[in-house]
């Protein structure tokens, strides 16, 4: 996991300088810094709304007693969106409008899921239950 996050950290801010290096010599370095302004304030907006639902649901499952298993994934992709957002560039930007957007979000929360049932097999992370 350590190895992916180093990849993640390494990789990702050299391709992000590059294309906003391209976007810019394509499109005009002040277009370039509208766009970056526009997905910031846009993606607060959206994790600001999705935000607000996912608590929403969270307060309602918990009222009717069921366990808020896909609430709680929700809000952990929201927050981890939101961050992302906030970090200027293109690639960025797309997967955190990915994790806030319910429609795209639903199959990343499926491949999450299957990633931390396989842990919980493997014994690599434990679950604690009251």
């Amino acid at each position: 996991m350590f190895r992916w996050l180093l990849l993640f950290i390494l990789i990702v801010p050299a391709l992000e300088i590059g294309l906003l290096i391209w976007a810019g010599n394509w499109i005009g370095p002040w277009w370039v810094i509208l766009l970056i302004i526009l997905t910031g304030v846009i993606g607060a907006w959206l994790a600001k709304q999705q935000g607000l639902e996912t608590i929403r649901n969270f307060q309602d499952s918990m009222s009717s007693g069921r366990m808020p298993q896909d609430t709680l994934l929700d809000g952990a992709c929201i927050l981890v969106g939101g961050a992302v957002l906030l970090t200027p560039g293109f690639i960025t930007d797309t997967i955190g409008f990915l994790l806030l957007i319910p429609p795209t979000r639903a199959p990343i929360k499926r491949f999450i899921k299957k990633i931390i049932t396989k842990m919980m097999d493997k014994g690599t992370v434990t679950i604690y239950r009251r």
